[in-house]
């Protein structure tokens, strides 16, 4: 039976991380989308990066699948994506699941305190 470290470790294992200020120079660039996978109630508390997308991890598969009415086209299987939550497990999870689904350029920034701390730009 796996348990909550387990399905992290593999996430871990496939999702690339990303050092904070790489990812900054990336959106100062907007050469990646950025999505916020946590819920809107701590987005809604703490903010979130400038102009990131808002999928709760939850509801990734839905909105990073063509053949969902939830399907956001922002979302390409080649598109740089980087990915934020609280503390980066989330963001490691749906790292995975969007790896699993064929997107080839996922990583994960970690936590949005992290980005702010560093002077990312918030919203």
């Amino acid at each position: 039976m796996k348990t909550a470290k387990d399905y992290l470790d593999e996430a871990n294992a496939v999702v690339k991380k990303i050092d904070t200020g790489e990812a900054i120079k990336k959106h100062k660039s907007s050469s990646a989308i950025f999505i916020d996978v946590r819920d809107s109630a701590d987005i809604a508390k703490t903010g979130t990066i400038t102009n990131a997308l808002k999928i709760q991890r939850g509801l990734i598969e839905f909105v990073a699948d063509e053949a969902t009415g939830l399907y956001n086209d922002a979302l390409k299987k080649d598109s740089e994506i980087i990915l934020v939550c609280a503390a980066g497990g989330q963001a490691a999870l749906t790292g995975k699941t969007l790896i699993d689904m064929g997107y080839t350029n996922v990583s994960n920034v970690g936590a949005i305190g992290d980005w702010e701390k560093n002077g990312g730009p918030m919203e």
